[in-house]
């Protein structure tokens, strides 16, 4: 189906939550060692955001925090009151290089609660690189800001277009940093956004008064927002899908110094204590500790140093929940509706003939089933010296969730291409707690020798 429909097509014939850390000898390690354009890292492997957990169920927009529960990851089925008021999803994520097939980790993962400002929204996307991790280490720390002001710059206009546009902005940005870092490294994304909306005739969503746009769909603002998002040591990343280090909304905002009050502040040992409850055990990443061992001090402050709070529009009862998904590549999102698989992404590779027939006649070629006879993938965000003919147009959906819809997947390549869309639906549709079945499916896919990195987000919905 086209852009702006329900991708429902035949399946196709770590475990750690935490970030992938460069090695101890990296020299992006070193803080007198200069760092590339962008905040790209010199390190070998692509790194997500540190994954926390507020102390209650404001997480303040921040990127990768899980607001806190009563009990470890509630399940849909448990009563409201075991459950925070407005939470209506709970996130699951696992990732893991596969050092038996790869020598590097070149995929990134970001998530939001409460993204832009409203309570009950999400942001969940996964991002797998391939010549070079930077791309997808990038947009790991930085896609998710796109949106936001694209939602703010434009109110009026429709999600998937918002998400079309952010998209080509986004692969303009990386172009411009591969011509002046010298990398030509791509990424496939598989992005979701989770609207609260108005049930009516204008089916509009809410946007909260207190956010400004950053101006970064005018090209504004890209050099300083990198410089917030930097995984330099020490620096930490906060968003309402809006400002970074403690910042909310406006590029010009400042940070205040009594910012940490509004925010969880978590030793390393309660960080790692929640990740082992997680899992059950350890990492599998020898560097995890490393990454985990940050104090989160972050909040949300508005330009003039006030909070700014999330509104909640689940007062009002005509409110509606609709997913928008966009991707480029074969990274892929699947929901499970009624036990059936529904897939809302499209796989685009070399293989596909429509897009074998958009290359060529836009004079590239496909061999072997690759763009020019290298790229897998026909769809991508980077790849600056095949852009003309793999494009980041991305295809879009549109859900609008009801009860049937129980879980989304969001996942690399590194999972689908040894598991079916309804394999991994059944595989986990039991398994009530995200992180276990994020895991489950990552446990899957490297026992049927799944060759590429591998990263799995699992989003379990939750209806009154």
């Amino acid at each position: 189906m086209g852009q702006g429909g329900i991708a429902v097509t035949s399946p196709q014939q770590t475990t750690t939550p935490t970030s992938i850390s460069d090695t101890s000898d990296s020299p992006a390690n070193s803080p007198e060692m200069p760092r590339r354009p962008g905040g790209f890292s010199d390190g070998p492997n692509a790194r997500s955001k540190t994954v926390t957990v507020a102390d209650g169920e404001e997480t303040f927009g921040v990127l990768n925090r899980h607001p806190a529960a009563s009990d470890k990851q509630p399940s849909p089925e448990k009563s409201n009151d075991q459950l925070p008021s407005r939470v209506t999803f709970r996130v699951g994520v696992s990732e893991d290089k596969n050092k038996r097939c790869r020598r590097t980790m070149e995929d990134a993962h970001s998530f939001v609660y409460d993204f832009a400002g409203v309570k009950g929204q999400g942001y969940f996307a996964v991002f797998d690189g391939h010549a070079g991790k930077h791309a997808a280490e990038w947009c790991g720390q930085n896609f998710h800001e796109y949106l936001l002001d694209a939602i703010l710059t434009h109110p009026e206009q429709p999600i998937p277009d918002l998400m079309n546009k952010t998209f080509h902005v986004v692969d303009t940005r990386l172009s411009h940093l591969a011509s002046t870092g010298k990398t030509s490294s791509g990424c496939t994304a598989v992005t979701a956004f989770l609207r609260l909306e108005r049930d009516d005739s204008s089916k509009s969503g809410y946007i909260n008064e207190g956010l400004q746009a950053r101006g970064l769909m005018h090209g504004k603002g890209e050099d300083e927002l990198e410089a917030q998002t930097s995984l330099q040591d020490g620096s930490r990343r906060s968003s309402m899908g809006g400002g970074t280090s403690g910042i909310m909304g406006g590029a010009g905002a400042a940070r205040s110094s009594s910012s940490g009050s509004m925010a969880r502040k978590m030793s390393s040992r309660r960080i790692k204590d929640f990740v082992k409850s997680l899992t059950g055990s350890g990492s599998n990443n020898k560097d995890d500790d490393n990454a985990l061992a940050e104090d989160d001090e972050e909040g949300i402050k508005a330009e003039d140093g006030s909070k700014v709070e999330a509104i909640d529009p689940s007062s009002n009862s005509s409110v509606r929940r609709v997913l928008y998904t966009a991707n480029v590549g074969d990274a892929r999102a699947v929901i499970c509706r009624g036990g059936k698989a529904v897939r809302l992404t499209y796989d685009h590779k070399g293989s596909d003939a429509q897009e074998a027939k958009r290359i060529t006649d836009a004079g590239g070629f496909v061999m072997n089933n690759r763009v020019n006879g290298v790229l897998a993938v026909t769809r991508s965000l980077g790849d600056s010296s095949m852009k003309e003919f793999v494009v980041g147009s991305p295809y879009t959906t549109e859900t609008a969730l009801d009860e049937q819809d129980e879980f989304l997947i969001v996942a690399c390549d590194g999972l689908w291409d040894v598991c079916e869309d309804q394999e991994a639906v059944d595989l986990i549709r039991k398994i009530t707690d995200p992180q276990d079945a994020s895991k489950y499916l990552l446990d899957h896919a490297m026992s049927n020798y799944s060759t590429d990195n591998l990263s799995v987000m699992v989003i379990r919905f939750t209806h009154a």
